[in-house]
């Protein structure tokens, strides 16, 4: 990958653009110059306005505008990592770093970013950072000629390049993923599971359906309908949490499955404290998981583990996602997940993410059964801790709780209908997906992808119901 010399590039062009407009070594307030700018909307200290980004009664619109110059550079570092477009280009290229296939492009070779702006309601934020994003979303895609590509926005990461925009940030979110909904034929799953494991409980990011156009030198193009999705280690933390000064961790490969003899810090990146060489909390969390006296003593091994895991909080986690069938994930997958220890308690707990996969069979090997039982110690945190009597009772009382109050099918069945009116104009409808930007073969599979979210809540209460005995 030619990540290097794109950088420079990229240098050169923000120096170009700093000269052409008579830059200046001199102190430049926040936000001087730019029209735009208010604290409220790009303040470094503005309040996370999670009605504005990430409200549910609408479908947002979000416009962005790129030099066609720079729009060149994401293309041409993009084919770099993962290959050439079109259809008939064969199968992707496996990531950069490896041939592992479930490592995400972002843990080992960010794509570049290169600046642009962003208008959100006639309002522009400026020089904000964007780049590619993804593992298979992402590849997969672009190998096929779809052009419907997940995104990052930071916005404040061009500041040192532009000091006006200093601590810019998007009604308070220094950064936003803009998911692509890939796979998903209803478009829903994103947001649905990551809005069911906040109702149930479990820390999870804010989502919400957005409009996404690019302007690359051609004009708006319609990229299709997106989902906004929270980053977990921007607001989230302090938001769900209370404080985000504990490590945040995105665990990734074989460490993360947190089998025997896998541990190595490699594995868990740091998303905060990242200067801090100290990864002492999950090696004790490993240690434990792995001591004896699970066999000798469960007593003390269960005390000894819930003293530095959330364990209740894990079994709520583990009752909604195989429910759900969340198959891209712990248990089956050794990636998609956060890590975070909460200050609060000591605790560590568990953040689920990138669930576009979730309520269905699955691929591969496809998703877990709701008994658990095929699960082996290749993924102990489950196999280990459903080898308890104790935690196989809090599991199944969740799983009853979970499909009779948040998940029951009545609720679901109204949530999917109304979420699929909301947007299906700007999916099938005028102002629809076009064929370079979409993921549907026909629009007959939206609709199919309706009655199959509708029938399924039905058939994973009768699962949860069958095996509870509830």
């Amino acid at each position: 990958m030619k990540t290097k010399s794109l950088n420079i590039i990229i240098t050169s062009l923000l120096m170009l653009t700093l000269l052409g407009s008579c830059y200046k070594e001199k102190i430049i307030a926040e936000g001087e110059g730019l029209g735009d700018w208010s604290q409220s909307t790009h303040g470094r200290n503005a309040s996370p306005n999670y009605t504005e980004v990430f409200g549910s009664d609408e479908v947002k619109r979000i416009d962005i505008k790129i030099d066609q110059a720079y729009w060149k550079i994401m293309i041409k570092n993009l084919e770099d990592m993962v290959g050439s477009s079109g259809a008939g280009a064969g199968p992707p290229a496996p990531p950069v770093g490896g041939n592992n296939a479930d490592e995400d492009l972002e843990s080992s070779a960010n794509p570049v970013y290169v600046p642009c702006s962003v208008f959100w309601k006639d309002i522009e934020w400026y020089y904000v950072g964007i780049r590619f994003k993804g593992n298979s979303s992402l590849s997969s895609a672009y190998s096929s000629g779809n052009m419907k590509l997940p995104i990052r926005l930071e916005f404040d990461h061009f500041e040192n390049e532009y000091p006006q925009i200093t601590g810019q940030s998007f009604y308070g979110f220094s950064e936003l993923a803009l998911s692509s909904n890939f796979d998903d034929k209803s478009f829903m799953r994103e947001k649905t599971a990551s809005d069911l494991f906040r109702e149930f409980g479990v820390p999870a990011p804010h989502t919400s359906f957005c409009r996404v156009y690019i302007d690359y030198g051609e004009g708006p193009v319609y990229f299709g309908l997106y989902t906004i999705v929270e980053v977990v280690f921007d607001k989230m933390l302090e938001d769900q949490f209370g404080s985000n000064t504990g490590n945040c961790y995105k665990p990734e490969g074989s460490g993360a499955t947190f089998a025997e003899g896998t541990f190595n810090t490699t594995d868990f990146y740091k998303k905060t404290n990242e200067s801090a060489a100290d990864w002492s909390d999950i090696k004790a969390m490993f240690d434990i998981l792995h001591d004896g006296t699970r066999v000798s003593n469960p007593e003390k091994w269960k005390s000894d583990l819930e003293a530095v895991f959330d364990v209740n909080g894990f079994l709520r986690w583990l009752a909604v996602n195989t429910t759900i069938q969340n198959w891209d994930t712990y248990g089956c997958m050794n990636h998609n997940y956060y890590l975070y220890h909460d200050p609060a308690d000591d605790l560590i707990k568990w953040i689920p993410w990138d669930n576009n996969e979730a309520f269905q069979e699955g691929k591969r090997d496809g998703a877990l059964s709701i008994e658990l039982t095929e699960v082996t110690e290749a993924w102990p945190l489950i196999s280990f801790i459903m080898s308890q009597e104790e935690y196989v009772a809090i599991y199944k009382t969740y799983l009853t709780e979970f499909v009779n109050t948040v998940f029951e099918p009545s609720k679901m069945q109204t949530t999917y209908q109304e979420q699929y009116n909301m947007i299906q104009p700007y999916v099938t409808g005028t102002d629809g997906e076009n064929q370079d930007h979409t993921f549907l073969k026909s629009e007959v599979e939206f609709d199919e992808a309706l009655v199959d979210l509708k029938s399924h809540v039905s058939q994973r209460k009768a699962v949860v119901e069958s095996y509870t005995g509830n």
